[in-house]
């Protein structure tokens, strides 16, 4: 796995070389996370839960779904920087809170949505 502190590193400047800082507003890569999130879905919007686990696959379809992968998730660590978000502390927070909510004893093989934490 790569760095993801490099990756925003790169991406900063990625968009400061061609002055984009002002388009790059939280608001704008919301936006835009969410177009590619939405191209991401297309490749899987009429596959069955059987073709979707073998999509990687098909060489054309894993290499779309490579593409629009990389999208999201630059989308998603450009949008942190420029929150001032860590987001692998952001995502283990959360994880940590799953593991409170969500007791084996209590979900495991169901889909219940826990309650919130008191």
């Amino acid at each position: 796995m790569g760095d993801i502190g490099e990756l925003a590193g790169r991406l900063r400047e990625f968009a400061a070389v061609r002055e984009w800082e002002h388009y790059h507003t939280p608001k704008n890569l919301v936006m835009a996370l969410a177009g590619e999130v939405g191209e991401l879905v297309a490749e899987f919007q009429w596959l069955t839960a059987e073709e979707s686990a073998r999509v990687m696959d098909d060489p054309a379809a894993a290499a779309r779904v490579r593409a629009e992968l990389g999208d999201v998730f630059g989308y998603l660590v450009r949008l942190a920087d420029v929150l001032g978000v860590d987001p692998v502390e952001a995502a283990l927070d959360k994880h940590r809170e799953n593991e409170r909510r969500y007791d084996p004893a209590v979900y495991r093989g169901t889909y219940r949505k826990a309650p919130p934490l008191a």
